[in-house]
């Protein structure tokens, strides 16, 4: 994936700057709930700021801002947020 459209999928999420599960999942090219799982199975290897998961303000706020289409895109699933620190 190029620079700049990593760039594009980076959001800020509670003042801190993000990369959210399935744009993850697409990078990696896994699918969002694979990612999802491998992650929960692993939990104790992970910062306590590694990640955390949307409520629904934000969501809604993503929704809005056309980063999701819809909230029918996430299957009902509230999405994992990834900290700048988990991605370095």
């Amino acid at each position: 994936m190029e620079l700049q459209r990593i760039q594009n999928k980076i959001y800020e999420i509670r003042g801190q700057r993000v990369m959210l599960d399935f744009d993850l999942a697409e990078m990696y090219d896994v699918e969002t709930r694979a990612l999802k799982q491998a992650i929960k199975r692993n939990i104790d290897r992970f910062p306590n700021d590694f990640m955390f998961e949307l409520n629904e303000k934000e969501i809604e706020n993503l929704v809005s801002q056309s980063v999701i289409p819809s909230k029918s895109k996430l299957g009902g699933a509230k999405p994992f947020a990834f900290t700048e620190q988990s991605l370095s």
